[in-house]
């Protein structure tokens, strides 16, 4: 079995040799988790084509993935195919000596990430059980015009843009600005939202993407009020769309549809992306700009050989049977 390794920060962990698949797959996305306050556990093992890292955390409950609700994934760090699946078992096997149960969430359905994690824990002698947990929404482009996509839009929304597009004014950042970032900040908390508690850390991010060329940030503007603001990025042919706010009191004018029509006209015929990612959620408003919907998955493992373990899987096996059988 290949050692495993635990870094306690980023900065110990030597850079991986595959190229992230996103902006949450990327060693500065776990940097920037850190610098706001998270405490890694990065389980790494192997060398070259077999090194494989597990982004973590730890708590008294267990592990579980490191994570933000600002991330539409998680995924373990490692090249795909059989050496990393190997890579995976070996990782699982060590982590019985580390804790009785880990957690991880959000995992993609896309790309059976659920199902290899779950075959390795489980071949490393897990009980583990893997089930769907939220849902994502993306449109597949298909080489389709921004004309061409909108076409096939439901009638009441492009009646909409339609009635409502020469209300506002759109322009769309593609480095940071301070003065742009503060319109932001401020329609985002006249909006219907909760105010953002982690708000510096979607700032970095923001800061980090524009860094790298992959920042999109729309600000829809009544003369000089803005109304409404969206913070996307693009990456390796995918859209992300990570924000969306309005002001309240302008909800009349509609300058949020007005400002996601520009931004998916921006994407496809500017920046020519396969896909357009959504994000997780299963929001009603999502099904009229996209097209199909994706699982997110969570994977909950637990070691029977630990007290720690088989005292946790007794309590869910009482639970269950103390549960109200239905009628009929």
């Amino acid at each position: 079995m290949n050692a495993i390794s635990y870094h306690d920060t980023v900065g110990k962990l030597q850079a991986p040799d595959f190229a992230p698949r996103g902006p949450f797959d990327a060693l500065e996305w776990y940097a920037l988790l850190e610098k706001h306050g998270a405490r890694p556990v990065l389980a790494e093992v192997g060398k070259g084509a077999t090194r494989l890292v597990l982004p973590l955390s730890e708590s008294s409950d267990g592990m579980a993935s490191l994570r933000h609700p600002f991330a539409f994934v998680w995924r373990p760090l490692a090249l795909s195919g059989e050496a990393s699946d190997a890579a995976l078992v070996s990782t699982a096997r060590a982590l019985r000596g580390r804790t009785h149960r880990i957690v991880l969430d959000a995992l993609p359905g896309e790309d059976a990430t659920g199902e290899r994690l779950a075959a390795a824990f489980r071949k490393a002698g897990w009980i583990v059980r893997l089930e769907q947990s939220d849902q994502n929404h993306v449109l597949e482009t298909g080489g389709r015009s921004f004309a061409e996509y909108w076409a096939s839009r439901p009638g009441p929304l492009r009646t909409t843009v339609k009635r409502k597009a020469k209300k506002v004014e759109i322009a769309i950042a593609e480095h940071f600005d301070p003065d742009i970032w503060a319109e932001y900040r401020r329609i985002y908390d006249l909006s219907w939202k909760t105010r953002e508690a982690d708000i510096a850390l979607l700032e970095d991010f923001a800061r980090q993407e524009a860094a790298a060329g992959h920042l999109r940030l729309g600000i829809a503007r009544l003369g000089e009020t803005p109304v409404a603001a969206q913070l996307w990025s693009v990456q390796d042919g995918t859209a992300y769309i990570h924000k969306l706010a309005h002001d309240e009191a302008f909800r009349h004018l509609s300058a949020g549809t007005t400002l996601s029509a520009a931004l998916f006209e921006h994407v496809i015929d500017r920046d020519r992306v396969r896909l357009i990612d959504f994000g997780t959620g299963g929001d009603a408003y999502k099904r009229d700009w996209m097209e199909r919907v994706r699982a997110r998955h969570t994977l909950t493992c637990v070691d029977p050989r630990q007290w720690r373990g088989l005292r946790f899987l007794l309590r869910k096996a009482a639970a269950r049977l103390a549960r109200p059988r239905r009628q009929g």
